[in-house]
């Protein structure tokens, strides 16, 4: 099942550290098979606000989403980010091909029925 890195950076200020960090941040993601889906661009906001932008980086598993937050190679460049950036970092599982919301609307109102919801 693949694990997603989501972040919502609200805040960015441009600083030569941020450069380092994107000139290094894909060699502590090969290891782990990380790669980015989103990096950034101005979203088209539909509905409600979303102040700031936003990174997406898919790897084939939440163990290996974890073992690169983790790896020494990615903490030593954590602080060029985080000193910089004002944001929220999520370590995600996603579903599978086969997911079907029905099936889990199904499951809720199952729950909710025993429960006199």
């Amino acid at each position: 099942m693949p694990a997603y890195g989501f972040a919502h950076l609200r805040s960015r200020r441009h600083h030569a550290d941020i450069i380092e960090y994107l000139e290094r941040i894909q060699a502590t993601l090969d290891p782990f098979e990380g790669r980015f889906v989103i990096h950034g661009p101005p979203a088209e906001v539909v509905e409600g606000s979303w102040p700031g932008s936003m990174v997406l980086i898919e790897f084939p598993g939440l163990a290996e989403a974890r073992a690169w937050y983790n790896s020494p190679a990615y903490q030593d460049i954590l602080r060029l980010r985080t000193d910089h950036v004002e944001g929220d970092l999520l370590l995600i599982e996603g579903v599978g091909p086969d997911y079907d919301p029905t099936e889990r609307a199904a499951k809720l109102r199952a729950e909710a029925g025993r429960s006199g919801v």
